[in-house]
């Protein structure tokens, strides 16, 4: 897929996890301009237009970022940071999809600008549910900033 369509970039690194996501977007017919990332600098060289990702047009952003806290690399929180610091990304929803229960994560993605945080369920069946009502909402019920 072109890369300059992404409305949905997923930034994930466990593989398992990733592909639970991409089966059940997949299931809900959202997969079609779908992006997998698996850390937090690919993440930012993506949208900032960096690294190997020097030649995408950052104009086209994507629609929603549903994001891992605990990657290598550049942690979550790191990523969330720097996408709501700049002006030209702050105003994409980014959801938080992790693993992390704990309450100071919570916090802290919120007090970053996290527009949700999920805590991914482990059975597909629970995490294609949540998976679809997620897409269906930020991608065709929500209206993005302008």
């Amino acid at each position: 897929m072109e890369n300059n369509n992404v409305e949905i970039l997923l930034i994930e690194d466990n593989k398992n996890d990733a592909e639970l996501a991409i089966r059940a977007f997949r299931k809900a017919n959202l997969n079609n301009h779908l992006i997998h990332l698996k850390n937090g600098v690919e993440a930012l060289e993506f949208l900032f237009g960096t690294g190997k990702f020097d030649v995408r047009d950052i104009s086209k952003k994507p629609k929603v970022i549903l994001l891992d806290l605990k990657m290598p690399k550049l942690n979550g929180l790191e990523v969330l940071a720097q996408i709501k610091a700049n002006e030209q990304t702050k105003a994409i929803p980014v959801v938080v999809l992790t693993s992390s229960k704990e309450h100071p994560d919570i916090k802290r993605a919120y007090a970053l600008g996290a527009n949700s945080y999920i805590v991914k369920p482990v059975e597909f069946d629970d995490f294609s549910k949540v998976v679809t009502d997620l897409g269906f909402y930020w991608l065709l019920k929500n209206q993005p900033h302008v």
